[in-house]
């Protein structure tokens, strides 16, 4: 099973770079880092020389014993059985994060062998927090991968799907015959998730259950890290937020309170393990903003945010739903069902947009659940996980405000009216797409 995910387009941009350096690829654990490098060999290359420092531990002598590249290159050469070459082979080093020196060596591939293509993958984790004097700051290309998009697991499940959504190019009603079938696809993916694996399980064996095993897996290896990564200490607190996600986000009003992870928890105890699960990018903090103003950084409030999963499929295991609420249409299902749909979209709009997008808060009177920073504009958006549209939050939004344009997501039709467009659940990935439009129509 091959699917088409898009930061192989982003991988050839990189390989032609007139002023090309190493690159790092930046993302949470089995998001699909190692697979990605190699089928971009695979395909761009004619060679592949591929190491491993975790499996390959004694690669580190050759990183230890001198800092000059063309030495390197003799010694993985090697290793890797034929001569590697300047343009033509495509160098990986996996698990990077194991070798402070192999990191540091990339200084001196950007600065000095620029003519070979050397592209790194490693745990987030170990690369950042554990070789900060070895890092070299200024001489890295990075590429953040994200998980798995819809649009990215519709062009497997469902490549003619996948084509008619990537020709359209004006917020115009979707016909039944393509708008119920996407729906369908869309609660298929609310069951795996973008983790590749879990996808790659659903798609080909079509077990529910084996996927639930995946995902499973994938929470177990992060639980490990925490216990890799931090001190002692620490790893007590760091589980009792993550375990405590799922109930944050069922609660109506979803801000995060240190006081649901733990009876008596207070933030000054809990914020630092917090702060870790962010930097590690586990969770995504979505911040109160104080105004709708440019830029929206400026206006965080720091004591307001909610918290979220990198991952839809990671959140729905982690909260123990079983994938049958998908289909049974379960009416105690239905407030959870909305905080998945959030952290859906989030994801989806992560992507597209800088920076994170921000929530806003008017007392008790209004919340609009995210706004997005475009075109030097401020744009809100709020989230339906149903057909049910009616919201007097982003009415009173835009009442304040008066946005030029304004962005609903749910089970209704595309369209726009009045500065309003509706983008369906299953659009996510064109929101951009769709928002340029309309601003070029006006």
């Amino acid at each position: 099973m091959e699917i088409r995910r898009k930061a192989l387009e982003q991988l050839a941009e990189w390989k032609i770079k007139s002023s090309r350096k190493p690159l790092l690829l930046t993302g949470i654990r089995q998001v699909g880092k190692t697979w990605l490098l190699k089928h971009f060999g695979k395909k761009y290359f004619d060679d592949t020389a591929y190491f491993n420092f975790e499996r390959q531990e004694e690669l580190s002598q050759f990183f230890r014993t001198t800092r000059d590249p063309g030495r390197i290159i003799d010694n993985l050469s090697l290793v890797h059985g034929r001569a590697i070459q300047p343009q033509k082979t495509l160098i990986i080093f996996d698990e990077i994060q194991e070798s402070g020196e192999a990191l540091n060596s990339l200084k001196y591939f950007c600065e000095e062998a620029p003519e070979y293509a050397v592209a790194c993958a490693g745990s987030l984790l170990g690369v950042a927090f554990g070789h900060d004097k070895s890092f070299p700051v200024g001489k890295v290309d990075f590429l953040q991968v994200y998980p798995v998009t819809f649009s990215e697991f519709l062009s497997e499940e469902a490549p003619d799907l996948y084509s008619y959504l990537e020709q359209i190019d004006k917020p115009e009603p979707i016909p039944e015959i393509f708008f119920n079938p996407l729906c369908e696809k869309l609660k298929m993916y609310f069951i795996s998730g973008g983790m590749p694996e879990a996808v790659a399980t659903l798609l080909g064996a079509r077990d529910t259950n084996a996927t639930q095993a995946v995902l499973q897996s994938v929470i177990s290896s992060y639980q490990l890290d925490f216990s890799k990564h931090v001190e002692k200490k620490d790893i007590p607190k760091i589980n009792y937020i993550w375990n405590s996600l799922p109930s944050q986000l069922a609660r109506e009003n979803k801000k995060f309170l240190y006081q649901a992870v733990r009876p008596g928890a207070r933030a000054r105890e809990y914020e630092d393990a917090l702060l870790w699960l962010s930097n590690a990018g586990l969770v995504t903090k979505v911040y109160c903003s104080e105004k709708p103003g440019i830029p929206l950084t400026a206006y965080d409030d720091l004591t307001a945010f909610k918290v979220y999963l990198p991952d839809v499929g990671v959140l729905r295991r982690l909260s123990l739903l079983d994938p049958v609420a998908f289909s049974e249409g379960n009416r105690m299902f239905t407030e959870f069902k909305g905080a998945l749909t959030e952290n859906y979209i989030l994801s989806g709009l992560t992507g597209q947009f800088e920076p994170i997008p921000r929530y806003w808060r008017s007392g008790n009177k209004a919340e609009v659940d995210f706004l997005i920073q475009y075109r030097n504009q401020v744009i809100p958006v709020e989230v339906k996980s149903d057909e049910n549209i009616r919201s007097k939050s982003l009415a009173y939004y835009k009442k304040e405000y008066t946005p030029g344009l304004s962005v609903r997501f749910s089970l209704r039709n595309l369209k726009k009216d009045e500065g309003l467009i509706n983008i369906p659940l299953f659009m996510v990935d064109y929101a951009r797409k769709i928002i340029d439009k309309a601003f070029d129509k006006g």
